[in-house]
């Protein structure tokens, strides 16, 4: 296994070699750290799993690269494309669609000019329809990376656009790197900057 970050068109820093070998440790076999390892590759190429960051995750679990597929695929919370800076999953299961998720959605694509799965030409926007967030009395909900905003209707789309816009937060990596410091006891300190 490489231990050098950039060795082999690798992209994990020092610091997710450390964390994710930390990980290791805590597991009976390396392959049982799949899921913590694609948080780290999530974080590492900018929000989203292109093939290079899946083969680099089997080399350092030294497993196939079709079992890491396997497994990215399974799960809806790792992306396979680029997302926008503020990625917008709109909820639109029962209790969310009585309240005006589809609303939502059609004045999130009307007034970010793009439609669910696509991002803004400017990369600062993406929107998806999800399955339940599990926030029903909030009716309709819109996570963005680690927030939920509930109750949002067509009529305060504006607003929180406008609020996203000028935040920071809310990223797909920042979403990543906070579930990463979980999964690494000791949190951020863990690991060598």
């Amino acid at each position: 296994m490489e231990t050098n970050g950039n060795e082999g068109g690798h992209r994990f820093s020092q610091k997710s070699i450390a964390q994710l070998d930390e990980i290791i440790t805590h597991y009976p076999e390396r392959r049982a750290a799949m899921l913590p390892a694609l948080w780290i590759a999530q974080r590492e190429y900018d929000g989203y799993l292109p093939p290079e960051a899946l083969q680099e995750v089997a080399d350092r679990l030294e497993r196939p690269l079709s079992e890491v597929q396997a497994v990215a695929s399974f799960y809806t919370m790792y992306n396979f494309r680029k997302r926008g800076r503020h990625h917008l999953e709109v909820c639109t299961c029962l209790s969310c669609a009585v309240r005006g998720a589809y609303e939502v959605m059609h004045k999130l694509e009307k007034e970010l000019g793009i439609s669910a799965g696509e991002v803004t030409v400017d990369g600062e926007f993406s929107i998806a329809e999800v399955e339940c967030l599990d926030f029903c009395g909030a009716a309709t909900v819109v996570q963005v990376g680690d927030q939920y905003f509930g109750n949002v209707t067509a009529e305060n789309v504006d607003m929180l656009l406008d609020q996203l816009r000028n935040s920071d937060s809310h990223t797909p990596v920042e979403l990543a790197d906070a579930l990463v410091k979980i999964m690494t006891p000791g949190g951020s300190e863990a690991a060598p900057a």
